[in-house]
């Protein structure tokens, strides 16, 4: 089945950069003063959010930080899907300090923010100046440390920072290598207390950053590699971390299979589902996860058209047998919609409160994302909006485009 990737391999060219370090382990949190310590780190401003706080998930890591004797202040202004007025305040709080690291402990939310701070800190004006790519003039010299207490938005090794820009009710993407994190401590025990919503909401995000960097123009043999490894270890993992959110081999798997799949998409980029899904978030403020859920099975469908062989590639992935190619690649959106079904993530956009008129204007900014040019079919206005009209009525019977 692997003998068409022989004509991508004869001029093969590509790139692979990963600014972060990594190092993933379960219980490596409360190890964090340590480290810092010893780098000779003793000022650290936390950015945290008050559901990570109120968790109880800082009390290792304050207290690792309190027996080194480096300093903290936690700083928790933080809401979903952060506001660019949220990064500048922040960046205004941290200049007021003298502080020689940057730690952020939760979802993407958090990790954002930390970045644009970062940033906006060295850089100065606001984080909104540097939408786009490349736009970042200088390096922030300080550290920033991100631990993750979600499995799924791969923020922690991302050059990505995803704002909400409420005035003109769009996401503006902030995208540089100085947005990177400098290490990424990945512990699996800080997501053990997720809620099952959260973690099928994170986890779901998580597999279609696999599926997207998998089917993007912008892919590689590199990306492909870690892309299909995430593929298989969320897709193995997911449903037990959302029944019983105590099973730590399920969590360990989870954390595991949402970082590859950061890795991946940071070089192969994503496409239609992530598109769509800014657009829908900030139209309706549906939380990403959620809107990412609901539009994977559909975008699948629509991209399985233009390459059968990678979604036949994806359904083998998700353990689906089937007697021909053609078969298997099929069921690859059916197996993605059982999945989101499972987990209990909403299955239509009509019960996240979407309405059928808002559909016109969120096919349309849809197009303002720079993902959409990595999808493999590139849709007219109208194709994404048809794919919206069949996203608000039914998941279960996905029509052909």
């Amino acid at each position: 089945m692997n003998h068409h990737h022989s004509e991508q391999v004869a001029n093969l060219e590509y790139s692979f950069h990963l600014p972060t370090r990594i190092d993933f382990g379960y219980g490596k949190a409360a190890q964090l003063g340590e480290r810092l310590a010893k780098q000779g780190i003793s000022h650290v401003f936390l950015v945290t959010d008050k559901g990570v706080q109120s968790a109880g998930l800082l009390s290792s890591i304050l207290e690792s930080l309190q027996s080194s004797s480096v300093e903290v202040q936690v700083y928790t202004d933080v809401e979903p899907d952060p506001s660019l007025d949220t990064i500048n305040q922040g960046a205004h709080v941290f200049l007021k300090g003298a502080f020689d690291c940057i730690v952020a402990v939760g979802g993407g939310s958090a990790m954002d923010t930390a970045k644009g701070i970062r940033v906006v800190a060295k850089n100065g004006g606001s984080i909104g100046d540097y939408a786009g790519v490349n736009r970042i003039p200088f390096t922030p010299t300080i550290p920033l440390i991100t631990i993750p207490t979600t499995s799924g938005t791969g923020s922690e090794v991302t050059i990505f920072g995803v704002y909400s820009d409420w005035h003109h009710n769009v996401k503006v993407t902030v995208t540089s290598p100085h947005m990177a994190p400098t290490l990424a401590l990945v512990d699996p025990q800080l997501t053990l207390s997720l809620p099952a919503k959260m973690t099928a909401a994170s986890g779901i995000d998580a597999l279609a950053h696999g599926i997207e960097t998998f089917f993007s123009l912008g892919s590689s043999p590199a990306s492909d590699s870690l892309a299909k490894e995430a593929i298989i270890t969320v897709n193995r993992h997911l449903y037990r971390a959302v029944t019983d959110g105590g099973d730590v081999e399920a969590r360990i798997g989870l954390s595991h299979g949402s970082l590859l799949a950061g890795m991946a998409f940071n070089n192969g980029y994503l496409g239609l589902t992530h598109a769509i899904g800014s657009a829908l978030s900030g139209h309706c403020h549906v939380p990403h996860g959620v809107a990412i859920g609901l539009l994977l099975p559909h975008v699948v469908k629509f991209n399985t058209v233009t390459n059968p062989q990678k979604a036949a590639i994806i359904a083998n992935l998700m353990g689906i047998q089937a007697n021909s190619m053609e078969e298997l690649a099929e069921q690859a959106s059916v197996a993605v919609a059982e999945l989101v079904k499972e987990i209990g993530l909403p299955t239509t956009l009509q019960e996240v409160g979407v309405l059928g008129e808002q559909l016109p204007s969120i096919a349309k900014d849809s197009f303002k994302s720079g993902m959409m040019k990595f999808n493999p079919r590139q849709p007219s206005e109208k194709e994404v909006e048809t794919l919206l009209q069949q996203a608000f009525w039914d998941s279960t019977t996905i029509g052909v485009i």
